[in-house]
């Protein structure tokens, strides 16, 4: 069946499949989100012990998706996985550091003697909740400003700044892209707990959020969407693979392929349909419409990133670096292979649905969590 797709379809094919992850790991993040309200939602023990213990529930299928993404990166595009992953270590090594003491956070919390105290933990949650979500997508906000590396014709490469990577957090549109994504997961955390948590005081202040952090989210993602609208983008000759600078790249890119940007648009606005229902209405169900929302957008945006001979990881060091889905990818039969390994792509997110459905049959109460002698 791959066999008969050229090497272009079979690259074409695994970028839509890392976009699909990178879409799915960012809607999780709602997990980290979460973290950051602990302290605003819930005032007293019990509520933040029926908080954690609905976030409880997720964590896990976030790490899930996280390690997808990178292994289909790896498997995929190696050449990326190493200039960024081996490159920018700074950066991608506080992102693990952050990840890390999650686990560490709900493992520990709770358990009998510690002797560190809830709090403690607490603080290690929101520090992954907040720095951890900030600094991906500072670093995602790098495929559209780019990285100081270089690429030699032995597919060697080298960073060229001893920073390594944290030189990214001084360009302000990969902050604002990181705070736009904190927010995000701030505000579908909101939608997540109307949907599974059964406390009326929590439920008042999760509104609250919901009516006051919207407008800095929607400050936040028309000043990224504008400035990706606008900004030049790093166009090359599929022939030559000569890469040279497009004004305004990511517009023409939409402009070339109307579904991609179709499915942008949609996406739009089935996230402001989500968030209007979590404002507006006494439904608990804005999660979904915003969820499936937030995928389309990400998607959208990686698309329009590798498709129509861009360069999804340009170099500012040395524009010829630059890195696109042809000439950073596996060969023809690594992809080939690793196409039939997709296949079970499809399994993996039915684990993830099931799971969800199982965990989410009923609201989390105080009561429950009470009850629970083994909970987070």
């Amino acid at each position: 069946m791959f066999e008969t797709l050229s090497y272009m379809q079979l690259q074409q094919y695994w970028w839509f499949l890392v976009s699909l992850l990178a879409a799915l790991f960012v809607f999780m993040t709602f997990v980290q989100g979460g973290q950051t309200l602990l302290w605003s939602l819930g005032k007293t023990e019990d509520q933040r012990d029926v908080i954690i213990g609905a976030l409880g529930r997720k964590w896990e299928l976030t790490f899930t998706t996280l390690v997808m993404f990178g292994g289909a990166l790896f498997a995929a595009f190696p050449l990326f996985y190493a200039t960024s992953f081996g490159g920018a270590y700074y950066v991608w090594m506080a992102i693990l550091f952050c990840f890390i003491i999650q686990a560490v956070a709900y493992e520990y919390r709770k358990k009998p003697g510690n002797v560190f105290g809830e709090k403690s933990y607490e603080v290690l949650l929101f520090i992954n909740g907040s720095l951890g979500v900030v600094l991906i997508g500072t670093a995602l906000g790098t495929l559209f400003t780019g990285g100081n590396f270089v690429v030699n014709e032995m597919h060697l490469s080298h960073w060229t700044v001893p920073t390594y990577g944290l030189e990214a957090v001084f360009n302000f549109f990969n902050v604002a892209f990181g705070l736009m994504l904190l927010f995000l997961a701030r505000l579908l955390a909101a939608l997540y707990f109307m949907n599974a948590i059964d406390n009326a005081e929590i439920l008042k202040r999760v509104r609250i959020v919901l009516k006051y952090e919207i407008w800095i989210f929607l400050l936040l993602f028309l000043y990224v969407a504008g400035s990706i609208l606008t900004m030049k983008g790093y166009s090359y000759d599929p022939n030559t693979f000569v890469v040279s600078l497009e004004p305004m790249k990511f517009l023409h890119n939409f402009l070339a392929m109307p579904v991609i940007a179709g499915a942008f648009i949609g996406g739009v606005l089935l996230l402001l349909v989500g968030l209007g229902l979590g404002i507006f209405s006494k439904s608990d169900k804005g999660i979904w419409a915003a969820g499936v929302g937030v995928i389309l957008v990400v998607i959208s945006l990686f698309l329009i990133l590798g498709y129509n001979h861009t360069a999804y990881y340009p170099s500012l060091a040395d524009i010829q670096s630059s890195l696109t889905i042809q000439n950073s990818s596996g060969s023809h039969y690594t992809l080939t292979a690793m196409s039939y390994v997709s296949l079970l792509v499809p399994f993996v997110l039915g684990y993830v649905i099931i799971v969800w459905r199982v965990m989410n049959r009923e609201k989390i109460t105080v009561d429950e969590i009470k009850n629970d002698p083994h909970h987070y």
